[in-house]
């Protein structure tokens, strides 16, 4: 294959796709297009639009030119043929699941859920007459046990907020499509630079973009990639008449400005996850720790197989349960404590009592979620800080401890 027509790469399709300068006034930024509703040049043109039969934006609600950059972009990423926008990762998820689901309809989710995801299906979803059942997804032939006829949507995240468990894609994803179901993915942590579940077999894939994606903790945005006909679906029901959950024009461009450094992110993060992993495996003070790139992680084969790099968040245990990983919290100087991920900044946090509350303490326990679980997210500041930062906090806790 020749350079000529080599396709373009990840960071050259984030920085570049579909957008021309030349046809902007030169600019080389695209334009934020700051309004709600559009001018027709003729009340003809109106109709039409509103019943399809001509392009054209006509409502921000529903589209906007600006997110319509960043939805092209993000499928060309994720490898689908279309994306959708919204206000939130949990926008994007309720708004696929009230598209696709109805009343006597199931849903097979895995053991581990973010705790809003969680709440939503459990709490939610169950309200409306639609079975949501849990499966350890670890093994595919659970899932192959557990699909009924009844079954429309096979839900998981790989790697698992917050215990980094991962589920073979492809595996799954064959065994819905043969049962007439679709599969969903959150790629939240691995993001499209890491996997791609669509290439993988997979029929929709959802993201909180305010994570890795926007990569610098200053929005709160979603999006959904899948089929064009299912993202049409999506788009005129879940995200028009259901949630109205719309991404704002400025938070698409500050995305898409994340989007251009998100490969170099990535590789920062592995790098540097990669290297605290070790430390904490090291450490006397640590019980555990679950990170797909240490060979001593259970499921590090398929990591190995279904990921190039193996992220930037890290689940570990001390010993000494929930009172030293308190401890270790409080000794951090650098890392900050709060919650989310994929910042420049390290953030840790403890799960049980911040992003997963929603969970009883049974279903935490029921789930793979310890009370002494702790969730490191390695940021960007320089490694040697981070490991350092990680170490003298772990040595207090040892010190205390022994």
């Amino acid at each position: 294959m020749t350079r000529s027509n080599r396709p373009l790469g990840f960071a050259t399709r984030a920085i570049h796709h579909g957008y021309d300068p030349l046809a902007n006034e030169g600019a080389l930024t695209p334009p934020v297009h700051m309004t709600s509703t559009f001018a027709f040049e003729t009340a003809e043109a109106g109709g039409e639009m509103f019943a399809g039969e001509r392009a054209g934006h006509v409502y921000t609600r529903i589209s906007n030119p600006t997110l319509s950059l960043l939805e092209d972009r993000m499928a060309v990423l994720e490898g689908g043929e279309a994306a959708i926008a919204f206000a939130s990762g949990m926008g994007a998820i309720t708004a696929v699941m009230w598209t696709f689901l109805s009343p006597g309809d199931e849903i097979l989710v895995d053991k581990t859920l973010y705790g809003c995801t969680f709440a939503f299906f459990r709490h939610g979803l169950a309200k409306f007459g639609i079975t949501v059942t849990h499966v350890d997804m670890r093994d595919p032939q659970n899932v192959a046990a557990a699909i009924s006829p009844r079954t429309r949507i096979v839900y998981f995240e790989t790697p698992a907020n917050p215990n980094m468990r991962l589920v073979d894609i492809a595996a799954v994803s064959r065994i819905a499509r043969a049962a007439g179901a679709r599969t969903v993915v959150d790629n939240t942590y691995a993001t499209p630079v890491l996997t791609r579940p669509l290439e993988l077999g997979a029929d929709i894939v959802v993201h909180s973009a305010t994570k890795y994606l926007g990569g610098h903790g200053d929005l709160i945005a979603g999006i959904a990639v899948g089929s064009a006909e299912d993202m049409h679906q999506v788009r005129l029901v879940g995200l028009k008449d259901m949630t109205g959950a719309v991404m704002a024009p400025l938070t698409a461009h500050l995305i898409m400005r994340g989007l251009k450094t998100l490969e170099l992110r990535m590789e920062r993060h592995c790098a540097s996850a990669q290297a605290a992993a070790r430390l904490l495996e090291d450490h006397p003070a640590v019980a555990a720790v679950h990170y797909p790139g240490l060979t001593s992680f259970a499921q590090h084969a398929l990591a190995a197989r279904q990921m190039p790099g193996f992220g930037g968040m890290i689940a570990f245990e001390l010993v000494g349960g929930m009172r030293a990983g308190i401890e270790f919290l409080d000794a951090l100087n650098l890392a900050r404590r709060a919650v989310s991920l994929g910042d420049a900044e390290t953030l840790v946090q403890h799960p049980a009592s911040m992003t997963h509350s929603t969970y009883t303490p049974q279903e935490r326990q029921e789930h793979g979620i310890s009370d002494g679980l702790i969730r490191l997210s390695v940021g960007l500041e320089t490694p040697e800080d981070i490991l350092g930062d990680l170490a003298q906090a772990l040595d207090k806790v040892w010190r205390v401890a022994a």
